[in-house]
């Protein structure tokens, strides 16, 4: 099927330009101008789908999904760690 086909590159194309996100975040080790809420929901949103296309038999899409699902998953930790990071950084200058 030629829907599932064409999903599963966006999918996948998706998950490549998230991972070019975590590079950047490694990189700058700040978090500046991105919400963890956002993240949050299309990360769910990515388990979802895994659930949804694997009982579709869109095998491709799954393939995709997995990819920008787990990809999304090391966003949202590396965005988590790094704002936590920060946050203890400015305590312990406070104290």
């Amino acid at each position: 099927m030629w829907q599932d086909k064409l999903n599963g590159v966006f999918e996948l194309l998706g998950g490549l330009f998230i991972m070019l996100s975590c590079i950047r975040l490694h990189r700058d080790k700040k978090v500046r101008g991105v919400s963890f809420i956002h993240i949050a929901y299309f990360t769910l949103w990515g388990y979802w789908n895994i659930e949804y296309y694997s009982n579709l038999s869109q095998w491709v899409s799954l393939i995709g999904s997995l990819t920008v699902t787990l990809v999304n998953t090391v966003w949202l930790g590396m965005l988590l760690y790094y704002l936590r990071k920060e946050k203890r950084g400015k305590n312990d200058s406070i104290s």
